[in-house]
């Protein structure tokens, strides 16, 4: 068995979770904030069997596409400390990012 932990964006999730549990998987969702963008996104747990891995990881390659996006980003200004101007830039946002760890035991009461 496996666990598969996968961070998604928001914008992702709900078409994910309902991809997956179309396909019989069951998802554990937790809402979390990433780092760069300070965007939100959402992590998923998923618990599957070794047989059913490569399914899952399917469902989330097909769901989760990267994209381009415009963001903006801190510029400091000449000449003055501590002021900063925004300015866009493009950055690629989506996809998915995944762990898979061995599970030694699992129980469900």
């Amino acid at each position: 068995m496996k666990l598969i932990i996968a961070i998604v964006q928001d914008e992702d999730a709900s078409r994910l979770i309902s991809n997956l549990m179309n396909e019989g998987f069951s998802v554990t969702k937790l809402a979390t904030t990433g780092g760069f963008l300070r965007a939100g996104n959402t992590t998923l747990l998923l618990g599957v069997e070794d047989t059913k891995f490569d399914a899952a990881m399917a469902v989330i390659e097909r769901v989760c596409k990267s994209r381009k996006q415009i963001a903006t980003s801190p510029s400091p200004v000449a000449g003055t400390t501590g002021v900063y101007v925004p300015y866009p830039i493009e950055v690629t946002v989506g996809g998915a990012t995944v762990f898979v760890l061995p599970v030694e035991q699992f129980s469900k009461f």
